[in-house]
């Protein structure tokens, strides 16, 4: 609801209520929000990619993967909805009751992102993948007990500011969906509520490219952390047993 929402004023408000930074500042603030609600309860599962991977990798069921999934969707979709009601008035007033996808007025873009019109969808797909490679890079560190993770009760925030990092330095492309949950949910919503077909079409079919590219880039930031920080950390009691062991051989 934040990011939807910032996207829209300043879409609808053409500029005057809102600018680039103040959208990535308002999807910083859902995620940290998000993380603090659903922290304690699931440990933050927010996005779809970082689920699926969790899942694959072993550390979460089956079963909690679908309903952290189901809940994803049900929660974006619903998001889509809310936006959309809040902003009914605007939305018709700007775009005198033709919501579309592209041309003079499209309004498409306040749910869903879509790639900038010179942007390939070779180097939009990239872009979609590294800016999840450093989103779970991001994740990995702040949570990494034997690294220098951040202090219990601060990596909501930090996520959230980790979130604005990427959207001001990653996000001029494809507006950084970094997650199959955030953008799949509302292209649906706008496909049923108005703006018909086009939103899967649009963009030379671009729908699949958030769905897939941040699931790809969630694995490869996962093995790149593995291999260049956590084989090399070791918890305190390790060094601290390596080093009593040394003393001993030494005497």
């Amino acid at each position: 609801v934040f990011g939807l929402s910032s996207v829209a004023q300043v879409v609808l408000g053409k500029g005057n209520t809102g600018q680039y930074l103040s959208i990535n500042m308002a999807f910083g603030i859902g995620v940290t929000l998000g993380i603090h609600a659903s922290g304690g309860i699931s440990g933050g599962h927010l996005n779809a990619a970082i689920t699926i991977k969790e899942c694959i990798l072993g550390n979460l069921s089956w079963i909690k993967l679908t309903a952290y999934l189901t809940g994803q969707f049900l929660g974006s979709f619903t998001a889509a909805a809310t936006v959309f009601g809040l902003y009914y008035d605007a939305l018709y007033d700007y775009t005198k009751g033709n919501f579309t996808v592209t041309g003079p007025t499209p309004t498409a873009l306040i749910f869903s992102t879509y790639p900038a019109p010179n942007v390939t969808l070779p180097g939009a797909f990239f872009t979609e993948f590294m800016a999840t490679v450093m989103l779970v890079l991001g994740v990995q560190v702040i949570h990494d007990e034997k690294n220098n993770a951040a202090l219990k009760g601060t990596q909501p925030l930090i996520c959230g500011i980790l979130v604005l990092g990427i959207g001001l330095g990653m996000g001029m492309n494809t507006g950084y969906a970094i997650n199959p949950s955030r953008d799949l949910p509302p292209r649906v919503f706008t496909a049923i509520a108005g703006w018909g077909i086009e939103v899967f079409t649009a963009g030379h079919h671009w729908w699949w490219v958030p769905v897939t590219a941040p699931v790809l880039g969630s694995f490869t930031g996962a093995l790149v952390y593995k291999l260049f920080i956590e084989f090399h950390n070791q918890p305190d009691e390790e060094i601290e047993n390596k080093k009593e062991q040394r003393d001993v051989e030494t005497s």
